[in-house]
């Protein structure tokens, strides 16, 4: 969602100014009210005026966002976040080339189906932990080098993660598009080599 506003809010019992940040899966508070929310744990979402208002955990929070913020805010609450699969695009009958195993269980049910053998492929995807199994997959993907790759690397690697999987990437002529949380530790980006 990646929606942010500079309010008051009534927290409970508490008021003052917060900065809040509307993520994906949370809502977080700055400032004079410091509260960080599980969008699955908030209820009764409703707008009065100018205010969003909604219930987490028995605490009752009002959010002064004014009436088209508040209403498009309360819209993004009350819409489900989409699937990992549709994330990837893996929907409308697509179908991923594997190019490593996957376990991950998040993974695993947002593929599905969708596994298809290179030639019938819309797109490939590969878990990579280490540098010699990403260079082991840009070899494999060069026999297609049209079809976007998704690549599935640990959250914050220390080493091995996110910075080091951008490098050689773009060292490659790669340029990446879009990226997702696939869960807890896994992140995706998507990459394809730019047509000339």
């Amino acid at each position: 969602m990646g929606r942010e506003a500079l309010t008051q809010a009534e927290v409970g019992r508490d008021a003052g100014e917060v900065r809040v940040l509307l993520e994906a899966r949370e809502m977080v508070l700055r400032g004079d009210i410091r509260r960080r929310y599980a969008l699955a744990d908030v209820s009764g979402v409703s707008v009065a005026d100018e205010v969003l208002q909604f219930t987490v955990n028995g605490e009752m929070v009002r959010l002064f966002l004014g009436a088209l913020t508040a209403r498009k805010w309360a819209e993004a609450l009350l819409k489900p976040p989409p699937s990992l699969a549709q994330k990837l695009g893996l929907t409308s009958g697509r179908s991923v080339w594997l190019l490593t195993p996957v376990d991950d269980p998040a993974l695993v049910e947002a593929i599905g189906e969708a596994a298809a053998e290179e030639a019938q492929a819309d797109m490939a995807l590969a878990v990579v932990e280490s540098d010699a199994v990403l260079e082991t997959v840009l070899t494999d993907h060069r026999r297609r080098p049209g079809t976007a790759l998704w690549l599935v690397y640990p959250k914050g690697g220390k080493g091995f993660g996110d910075a080091a999987v951008r490098q050689r990437l773009r060292d490659a002529g790669y340029r990446d598009s879009k990226s997702c949380a696939v869960s807890e530790q896994w992140t995706a980006t998507r990459y394809a080599v730019p047509k000339v």
